[in-house]
Protein backbone atom coordinates (compact mmCIF):
# COMPACT_ATOMS: atom_id res chain seq x y z
CA UNK A 1 0.00 0.00 0.00
CA UNK A 2 2.87 2.35 -0.34
CA UNK A 3 2.69 4.92 -2.86
CA UNK A 4 5.26 5.24 -5.38
CA UNK A 5 7.40 8.15 -4.02
CA UNK A 6 7.31 6.29 -0.32
CA UNK A 7 8.76 3.51 -1.68
CA UNK A 8 11.42 5.71 -3.10
CA UNK A 9 11.98 8.02 -0.55
CA UNK A 10 14.09 5.23 1.92
CA UNK A 11 13.90 5.92 5.65
CA UNK A 12 10.09 7.58 4.81
CA UNK A 13 9.08 4.48 3.07
CA UNK A 14 9.95 2.16 5.65
CA UNK A 15 8.30 4.27 8.31
CA UNK A 16 5.25 4.13 6.61
CA UNK A 17 5.35 0.14 6.71
CA UNK A 18 4.57 -0.43 10.76
CA UNK A 19 0.81 0.28 10.21
CA UNK A 20 0.59 -2.00 7.46
CA UNK A 21 2.49 -4.42 8.95
CA UNK A 22 0.38 -4.40 12.01
CA UNK A 23 -2.74 -4.61 9.58
CA UNK A 24 -1.68 -7.67 7.39
CA UNK A 25 -0.99 -9.68 11.11
CA UNK A 26 -4.54 -8.81 12.40
CA UNK A 27 -2.82 -6.08 15.43
CA UNK A 28 -4.48 -3.59 13.67
CA UNK A 29 -8.47 -3.69 12.62
CA UNK A 30 -8.69 -2.30 9.14
CA UNK A 31 -12.25 -3.73 8.58
CA UNK A 32 -15.49 -3.79 10.49
CA UNK A 33 -17.79 -5.90 8.10
CA UNK A 34 -17.40 -8.89 10.55
CA UNK A 35 -19.46 -6.61 12.78
CA UNK A 36 -23.54 -5.99 12.68
CA UNK A 37 -24.22 -2.94 10.46
CA UNK A 38 -25.58 -0.28 12.56
CA UNK A 39 -29.62 0.04 11.59
CA UNK A 40 -29.43 4.04 11.22
CA UNK A 41 -32.27 3.81 8.63
CA UNK A 42 -34.44 6.19 10.36
CA UNK A 43 -32.29 9.37 10.72
CA UNK A 44 -32.57 11.96 9.15
CA UNK A 45 -29.63 13.15 6.77
CA UNK A 46 -28.22 16.35 6.33
CA UNK A 47 -24.70 18.00 4.39
CA UNK A 48 -22.51 20.57 4.70
CA UNK A 49 -20.51 22.17 2.77
CA UNK A 50 -17.14 22.76 4.36
CA UNK A 51 -15.62 26.62 4.50
CA UNK A 52 -11.63 27.77 4.99
CA UNK A 53 -10.99 28.66 8.22
CA UNK A 54 -11.11 30.86 10.27
CA UNK A 55 -14.94 31.07 9.08
CA UNK A 56 -17.20 27.81 9.81
CA UNK A 57 -20.27 26.38 8.10
CA UNK A 58 -23.71 27.38 9.37
CA UNK A 59 -24.99 25.40 12.04
CA UNK A 60 -27.36 25.82 14.39
CA UNK A 61 -26.18 26.23 18.04
CA UNK A 62 -29.29 24.42 19.92
CA UNK A 63 -30.27 21.15 17.74
CA UNK A 64 -34.16 21.62 16.43
CA UNK A 65 -34.11 18.01 15.46
CA UNK A 66 -32.96 14.98 17.17
CA UNK A 67 -29.57 13.01 16.25
CA UNK A 68 -28.76 12.90 12.44
CA UNK A 69 -25.78 11.99 10.57
CA UNK A 70 -23.99 14.62 9.42
CA UNK A 71 -22.15 14.49 5.94
CA UNK A 72 -18.78 16.42 5.13
CA UNK A 73 -16.99 15.69 2.07
CA UNK A 74 -13.39 16.83 2.77
CA UNK A 75 -10.16 16.41 -0.45
CA UNK A 76 -6.49 15.91 1.03
CA UNK A 77 -4.28 17.94 -1.03
CA UNK A 78 -0.63 18.64 -1.51
CA UNK A 79 0.73 21.65 -2.48
CA UNK A 80 3.36 24.19 -1.75
CA UNK A 81 2.43 27.30 0.31
CA UNK A 82 4.23 30.37 1.04
CA UNK A 83 4.05 30.57 5.27
CA UNK A 84 6.24 33.74 5.18
CA UNK A 85 7.64 36.16 2.78
CA UNK A 86 11.04 34.34 2.76
CA UNK A 87 9.59 31.18 3.02
CA UNK A 88 7.70 28.41 1.36
CA UNK A 89 6.22 25.09 2.86
CA UNK A 90 6.02 21.49 0.96
CA UNK A 91 2.43 21.27 2.60
CA UNK A 92 -0.24 18.59 3.06
CA UNK A 93 -3.52 19.62 3.97
CA UNK A 94 -7.06 19.00 4.73
CA UNK A 95 -9.38 20.78 1.90
CA UNK A 96 -6.56 22.81 1.17
CA UNK A 97 -6.49 25.09 3.94
CA UNK A 98 -3.76 25.29 6.86
CA UNK A 99 -5.60 24.58 9.53
CA UNK A 100 -8.05 21.90 8.14
CA UNK A 101 -11.77 23.10 8.25
CA UNK A 102 -14.05 23.74 11.64
CA UNK A 103 -16.93 20.94 11.68
CA UNK A 104 -19.71 21.36 13.77
CA UNK A 105 -22.32 19.04 14.95
CA UNK A 106 -24.24 18.12 17.76
CA UNK A 107 -24.08 15.56 20.33
CA UNK A 108 -25.63 12.46 19.73
CA UNK A 109 -25.23 13.10 15.95
CA UNK A 110 -23.22 10.77 13.39
CA UNK A 111 -20.48 11.94 11.56
CA UNK A 112 -20.12 10.96 7.91
CA UNK A 113 -16.64 12.43 6.34
CA UNK A 114 -16.47 11.32 2.49
CA UNK A 115 -12.07 11.81 2.82
CA UNK A 116 -10.36 11.85 -1.00
CA UNK A 117 -6.58 11.25 -1.37
CA UNK A 118 -6.21 13.27 -4.49
CA UNK A 119 -4.94 11.34 -7.43
CA UNK A 120 -1.88 14.38 -7.90
CA UNK A 121 -0.63 13.48 -4.58
CA UNK A 122 2.48 11.18 -3.22
CA UNK A 123 1.47 10.03 -0.31
CA UNK A 124 -0.48 7.77 1.88
CA UNK A 125 -3.02 9.77 3.82
CA UNK A 126 -5.78 8.99 7.01
CA UNK A 127 -7.82 10.83 9.70
CA UNK A 128 -7.46 10.44 13.51
CA UNK A 129 -10.61 11.99 15.14
CA UNK A 130 -9.49 13.04 18.90
CA UNK A 131 -13.60 12.89 19.15
CA UNK A 132 -14.21 9.67 17.69
CA UNK A 133 -13.74 5.82 19.71
CA UNK A 134 -12.21 2.99 19.30
CA UNK A 135 -9.77 1.98 15.45
CA UNK A 136 -7.41 5.01 16.49
CA UNK A 137 -9.72 7.81 15.95
CA UNK A 138 -10.54 6.13 12.84
CA UNK A 139 -6.66 6.40 11.07
CA UNK A 140 -6.86 2.53 11.11
CA UNK A 141 -10.37 2.70 9.00
CA UNK A 142 -9.35 5.50 6.43
CA UNK A 143 -5.95 5.13 5.14
CA UNK A 144 -5.90 5.69 1.50
CA UNK A 145 -3.43 5.57 -1.26
CA UNK A 146 -3.48 8.62 -3.96
CA UNK A 147 -6.66 7.89 -6.23
CA UNK A 148 -8.71 6.36 -3.21
CA UNK A 149 -11.48 7.50 -1.17
CA UNK A 150 -13.15 6.02 1.61
CA UNK A 151 -16.26 6.68 4.30
CA UNK A 152 -15.85 6.93 8.02
CA UNK A 153 -19.00 7.39 9.94
CA UNK A 154 -18.97 7.81 14.02
CA UNK A 155 -21.06 8.69 16.55
CA UNK A 156 -20.36 12.26 18.52
CA UNK A 157 -20.34 11.05 22.11
CA UNK A 158 -18.74 13.89 23.67
CA UNK A 159 -19.26 17.60 23.53
CA UNK A 160 -16.33 20.01 23.30
CA UNK A 161 -13.94 21.38 20.31
CA UNK A 162 -11.43 18.52 19.39
CA UNK A 163 -8.27 18.05 17.17
CA UNK A 164 -8.29 16.14 13.97
CA UNK A 165 -5.22 15.02 11.88
CA UNK A 166 -3.49 13.13 9.82
CA UNK A 167 -1.65 10.13 11.04
CA UNK A 168 -0.59 7.42 9.15
CA UNK A 169 1.71 5.63 11.18
CA UNK A 170 5.63 5.66 12.51
CA UNK A 171 7.21 9.17 11.87
CA UNK A 172 4.91 9.77 9.37
CA UNK A 173 2.32 11.20 11.70
CA UNK A 174 4.51 13.98 12.95
CA UNK A 175 5.94 15.20 9.70
CA UNK A 176 2.49 15.22 8.29
CA UNK A 177 1.21 17.12 11.09
CA UNK A 178 3.83 19.53 11.40
CA UNK A 179 3.38 20.12 7.35
CA UNK A 180 -0.23 21.01 7.62
CA UNK A 181 -2.87 18.35 8.33
CA UNK A 182 -4.85 19.20 11.33
CA UNK A 183 -8.24 20.76 12.03
CA UNK A 184 -11.39 20.78 14.32
CA UNK A 185 -14.31 19.38 15.06
CA UNK A 186 -16.59 21.12 17.60
CA UNK A 187 -19.80 18.41 18.99
CA UNK A 188 -21.64 21.01 20.52
CA UNK A 189 -24.51 20.36 23.12
CA UNK A 190 -27.62 19.36 22.21
CA UNK A 191 -29.24 22.57 24.19
CA UNK A 192 -26.20 25.01 23.08
CA UNK A 193 -23.42 26.28 25.46
CA UNK A 194 -24.25 27.13 28.82
CA UNK A 195 -22.16 29.46 31.41
CA UNK A 196 -20.77 28.15 34.71
CA UNK A 197 -24.26 28.45 36.47
CA UNK A 198 -25.90 26.47 33.69
CA UNK A 199 -27.50 28.93 31.85
CA UNK A 200 -27.66 29.02 28.50
CA UNK A 201 -25.16 31.55 26.13
CA UNK A 202 -24.74 32.31 22.34
CA UNK A 203 -22.99 33.08 20.50
CA UNK A 204 -22.51 36.19 17.20
CA UNK A 205 -19.72 34.91 15.42
CA UNK A 206 -17.00 31.97 15.54
CA UNK A 207 -13.64 32.26 14.85
CA UNK A 208 -11.48 29.10 14.61
CA UNK A 209 -7.62 29.83 15.24
CA UNK A 210 -5.58 26.70 14.25
CA UNK A 211 -1.75 27.07 15.34
CA UNK A 212 0.74 25.20 13.27
CA UNK A 213 4.55 24.89 13.95
CA UNK A 214 6.44 24.45 10.76
CA UNK A 215 10.22 23.30 10.36
CA UNK A 216 11.63 24.64 7.51
CA UNK A 217 15.07 23.65 6.35
CA UNK A 218 17.97 26.24 5.40
CA UNK A 219 20.40 26.11 3.46
CA UNK A 220 24.18 26.65 3.48
CA UNK A 221 23.79 30.70 2.87
CA UNK A 222 20.96 30.65 6.07
CA UNK A 223 18.19 31.07 3.22
CA UNK A 224 15.08 28.88 3.55
CA UNK A 225 15.28 26.06 0.95
CA UNK A 226 12.49 25.35 -1.53
CA UNK A 227 11.75 21.25 -2.50
CA UNK A 228 10.40 20.25 -5.87
CA UNK A 229 7.59 18.36 -3.78
CA UNK A 230 6.42 16.86 -0.67
CA UNK A 231 9.03 13.55 -0.66
CA UNK A 232 11.58 15.85 -1.66
CA UNK A 233 11.41 17.77 1.66
CA UNK A 234 11.46 14.78 3.59
CA UNK A 235 15.08 14.16 4.74
CA UNK A 236 15.82 17.98 5.97
CA UNK A 237 12.93 18.98 7.23
CA UNK A 238 13.31 15.58 9.83
CA UNK A 239 16.47 17.36 10.62
CA UNK A 240 14.78 20.63 11.92
CA UNK A 241 12.09 18.78 13.30
CA UNK A 242 14.32 16.31 15.62
CA UNK A 243 15.40 19.47 16.57
CA UNK A 244 12.19 20.86 18.40
CA UNK A 245 12.86 24.23 17.26
CA UNK A 246 10.72 25.72 15.05
CA UNK A 247 10.97 28.03 12.03
CA UNK A 248 7.79 29.75 11.70
CA UNK A 249 4.63 29.36 14.38
CA UNK A 250 1.30 30.70 12.84
CA UNK A 251 -2.40 31.21 12.84
CA UNK A 252 -4.26 29.64 10.07
CA UNK A 253 -1.33 29.01 7.91
CA UNK A 254 1.25 31.75 7.30
CA UNK A 255 2.44 34.57 9.30
CA UNK A 256 -0.04 37.72 8.56
CA UNK A 257 -2.72 35.27 7.56
CA UNK A 258 -5.06 37.00 10.26
CA UNK A 259 -3.50 40.63 10.14
CA UNK A 260 -4.18 43.57 7.62
CA UNK A 261 -6.42 43.24 5.06
CA UNK A 262 -7.06 39.67 6.27
CA UNK A 263 -7.77 40.76 9.89
CA UNK A 264 -10.93 39.22 11.82
CA UNK A 265 -13.77 41.82 12.25
CA UNK A 266 -16.72 41.91 15.00
CA UNK A 267 -18.61 44.71 16.23
CA UNK A 268 -19.26 46.24 19.92
CA UNK A 269 -21.27 44.31 21.88
CA UNK A 270 -20.98 40.95 19.42
CA UNK A 271 -19.68 37.62 21.89
CA UNK A 272 -17.43 35.60 19.89
CA UNK A 273 -16.11 32.37 20.01
CA UNK A 274 -13.07 31.99 19.13
CA UNK A 275 -11.82 27.79 19.14
CA UNK A 276 -8.14 27.46 18.87
CA UNK A 277 -6.05 24.16 18.37
CA UNK A 278 -2.98 23.05 18.20
CA UNK A 279 -2.06 19.68 17.41
CA UNK A 280 1.59 19.23 18.12
CA UNK A 281 2.55 22.14 20.66
CA UNK A 282 1.43 23.80 23.66
CA UNK A 283 0.44 27.15 23.30
CA UNK A 284 -1.11 30.43 25.25
CA UNK A 285 -3.53 32.49 23.92
CA UNK A 286 -4.63 35.99 24.60
CA UNK A 287 -6.48 38.36 23.62
CA UNK A 288 -4.69 41.65 24.09
CA UNK A 289 -7.30 44.17 25.13
CA UNK A 290 -9.85 41.71 25.84
CA UNK A 291 -10.19 38.73 28.18
CA UNK A 292 -11.84 34.92 28.43
CA UNK A 293 -15.68 35.86 29.77
CA UNK A 294 -15.93 32.07 29.34
CA UNK A 295 -13.25 29.60 28.59
CA UNK A 296 -13.48 26.22 28.07
CA UNK A 297 -9.67 25.87 28.62
CA UNK A 298 -9.91 21.42 27.98
CA UNK A 299 -12.17 22.54 25.30
CA UNK A 300 -15.29 20.04 26.45
CA UNK A 301 -18.63 21.74 27.10
CA UNK A 302 -19.89 19.41 29.70
CA UNK A 303 -17.00 20.76 32.33
CA UNK A 304 -18.10 24.28 33.60
CA UNK A 305 -16.21 27.37 31.84
CA UNK A 306 -13.92 29.27 33.77
CA UNK A 307 -14.53 33.04 33.78
CA UNK A 308 -12.89 36.15 32.98
CA UNK A 309 -9.59 34.96 31.83
CA UNK A 310 -6.65 36.92 31.09
CA UNK A 311 -4.40 34.31 29.29
CA UNK A 312 -5.33 30.23 28.98
CA UNK A 313 -3.57 27.32 28.22
CA UNK A 314 -4.16 24.77 24.90
CA UNK A 315 -2.39 21.42 25.54
CA UNK A 316 -0.28 19.90 22.28
CA UNK A 317 -2.44 17.52 20.79
CA UNK A 318 -6.07 18.95 21.82
CA UNK A 319 -8.47 22.45 21.49
CA UNK A 320 -9.89 24.78 23.46
CA UNK A 321 -12.46 27.55 23.72
CA UNK A 322 -12.67 31.33 24.29
CA UNK A 323 -15.96 33.12 24.53
CA UNK A 324 -15.66 37.03 24.91
CA UNK A 325 -18.47 40.18 24.51
CA UNK A 326 -15.98 42.81 23.09
CA UNK A 327 -16.83 45.93 24.68
CA UNK A 328 -14.75 48.79 23.19
CA UNK A 329 -14.25 49.42 19.22
CA UNK A 330 -10.47 48.82 17.99
CA UNK A 331 -7.33 46.73 17.22
CA UNK A 332 -7.31 43.84 19.44
CA UNK A 333 -4.12 41.37 18.79
CA UNK A 334 -4.75 37.77 19.92
CA UNK A 335 -1.71 36.13 20.33
CA UNK A 336 0.18 33.57 21.42
CA UNK A 337 1.28 34.77 24.97
CA UNK A 338 4.71 33.10 24.29
CA UNK A 339 5.47 36.44 23.12
CA UNK A 340 8.88 35.45 21.23
CA UNK A 341 6.65 33.09 19.04
CA UNK A 342 3.64 35.63 18.62
CA UNK A 343 5.95 38.74 17.63
CA UNK A 344 9.18 36.62 15.92
CA UNK A 345 7.98 33.61 14.45
CA UNK A 346 4.18 34.72 13.26
CA UNK A 347 1.53 33.53 15.95
CA UNK A 348 -0.34 36.81 15.95
CA UNK A 349 -4.11 37.69 14.88
CA UNK A 350 -6.05 41.25 14.99
CA UNK A 351 -9.66 41.30 15.29
CA UNK A 352 -10.66 44.60 14.10
CA UNK A 353 -13.92 45.94 16.22
CA UNK A 354 -16.49 48.71 14.92
CA UNK A 355 -18.33 50.95 17.96
CA UNK A 356 -18.35 53.75 20.02
CA UNK A 357 -15.35 54.28 22.58
CA UNK A 358 -16.85 54.12 26.39
CA UNK A 359 -14.51 56.40 27.99
CA UNK A 360 -15.83 54.78 31.37
CA UNK A 361 -14.14 51.77 30.81
CA UNK A 362 -10.77 53.36 29.94
CA UNK A 363 -9.64 57.09 29.18
CA UNK A 364 -6.54 58.96 28.22
CA UNK A 365 -6.49 61.69 30.50
CA UNK A 366 -3.46 63.05 29.41
CA UNK A 367 -2.19 62.80 25.66
CA UNK A 368 1.75 61.96 26.23
CA UNK A 369 4.15 65.07 26.59
CA UNK A 370 7.51 65.69 27.70
CA UNK A 371 8.30 66.41 31.36
CA UNK A 372 11.71 67.75 33.08
CA UNK A 373 13.19 65.16 34.92
CA UNK A 374 16.92 65.03 36.90
CA UNK A 375 19.11 62.58 34.97
CA UNK A 376 19.86 59.24 36.97
CA UNK A 377 22.39 57.86 34.58
CA UNK A 378 22.33 54.31 33.49
CA UNK A 379 24.33 52.27 36.01
CA UNK A 380 23.22 49.73 38.69
CA UNK A 381 23.08 51.17 41.90
CA UNK A 382 25.26 49.33 44.42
Amino acid sequence: MLTRRAALMGAAGIAASPLIVKAASGEEIMDTSMAPPADLSTLQRIKHKLVKPPFVHEHEQVASTGPRIVEFEMRIVEKEVQIADDAYLQAMTFNGSIPGPLMVVHEGDYVELTLYNSPENMMQHNIDFHSATGALGGGSLTLINPGEKTVLRFKATRAGVFVYHCAPGGPMIPWHVVSGMSGCIMVLPREGLTDQKGKPVKYDRVFYIGENDFYVPKDENGEYKRFEDVGDSYADTLDVMNGLIPSHVVFNGKVGALTGDNALKANQGEHVLFVHSQANRDSRPHLIGGHGDLVWEHGKFHNPPVRDMETWFIRGGSAGAALYEFLQPGVYAYVNHNLIEAVNLGATAHVLVEGKWNNDLMEQVQAPTAYNAAHEGKTALP
